[in-house]
């Protein structure tokens, strides 16, 4: 073999030894460069409602410390279950975030047989919030408290009493199931695309109650007679809203305390480093006093926040047991 015929092998060797590494470091340098366009925020409800407060509240910081434009996304409808499936069809690319909470992306592929992702279809980035939930009583009913309203409901059998939620199981679907078993009370469900269309509606009077999340209109429309509210299902508050009453304060049902998580998700499948900047960028939104008193007002709890990718994966994970529990808890079977 001629000496130019072997250096031809060898460049050609090293050129096929070095292929493989090529698309790795193109990756790694186009992660590097993130973001470099806008990133939509995927939030599953309509506009106006609790959740759409606190994203719009995320969006403007991250947009701020990313360099780039947030644009909220409002896709209500099927308790979530369109959003997700927007953010699941995108590109793991990290320009696709979807504000996800207990509701979509861990209750809806559980029972819902229409639903054909899991909740590991989603990688958590961060989970750092709890929402606070209200039972909420339409003027013209006994609702002052908790107790007052459910010994109403006890004695008034004869038509069932309706209730305003989120959508079809919801959390807080499930949660006047359970409510109404406990009492011995048979309830109607009646769902809604998103909060704010089923606060505008039991605030007309078209239903009886409502178990929604806690937000700031809610103690407007109750200094306006236009509904009252009975109780939230926490056994603790933040500051802003000490004027709730706590579900301790209840003789018939003071253990039924729940909240709904909360977090920000990408596609399975996103690489590290951009979970690893987006989190930064909503640590940033965390960890400002002013914003988390804001955020507190709209009823939010915090958690510790996670500081690297395995902390936030058990805690995605604990919240999958969570919910499976939740479900067999109401004689559901989780289909995934």
């Amino acid at each position: 073999m001629t000496r130019i015929s072997r250096r031809h092998l060898l460049t050609a060797s090293a050129g096929l030894s070095m292929a493989p590494l090529l698309p790795a470091v193109a990756h790694a340098q186009a992660d590097a460069k993130y973001p470099t366009k806008p990133i939509s925020m995927v939030i599953p409800y309509p506009a106006g409602g609790a959740s759409d407060a606190s994203g719009r509240i995320y969006a403007d910081v991250m947009g701020r410390d990313l360099g780039q434009t947030v644009v909220v996304e409002n896709l209500g409808g099927g308790t979530g279950v369109i959003g997700a499936n927007r953010v699941l069809n995108a590109p793991a690319d990290g320009y696709t975030l979807f504000q996800g909470s207990g509701n979509d992306t861990f209750l809806a592929p559980m029972l819902n047989p229409a639903v054909k992702f899991s909740p590991h279809d989603f990688r958590a980035v961060i989970l750092m919030s709890e929402a606070t939930l209200l039972l909420l009583v339409r003027n013209g009913l006994p609702g002052g408290s908790l107790d007052e309203f459910l010994a109403y409901a006890k004695a008034n059998t004869a038509k069932p009493l309706t209730y305003a939620t989120v959508g079809i199981d919801s959390m807080y679907h499930l949660m006047g199931e359970a409510l109404g078993k406990r009492v011995g009370v048979d309830f109607l469900h009646v769902p809604y695309k998103g909060a704010a269309p089923a606060l505008q509606e039991l605030g007309g009077g078209q239903v009886d109650f409502a178990i929604l999340p806690y937000q700031a209109s809610i103690d407007g429309m109750a200094q306006q007679k236009r509904l009252q509210v009975a109780s939230s299902f926490s056994t603790a508050l933040p500051a802003a809203l000490k004027h709730i009453p706590l579900i301790t304060r209840s003789k018939m049902v003071p253990d039924f305390a729940y909240t709904i998580s909360g977090g920000y998700f990408v596609r399975k499948g996103t690489p590290e480093p951009i979970m690893a900047r987006l989190r930064e960028a909503i640590t940033v939104a965390v960890n400002d006093p002013a914003i988390r008193a804001r955020l507190e007002s709209e009823g939010r709890m915090f958690h510790a926040v996670p500081k690297t990718q395995a902390e936030v994966d058990a805690r995605m994970n604990e919240q999958v047991t969570r919910y499976r529990k939740l479900v067999t808890d109401v004689g559901r079977k989780p289909l995934r």
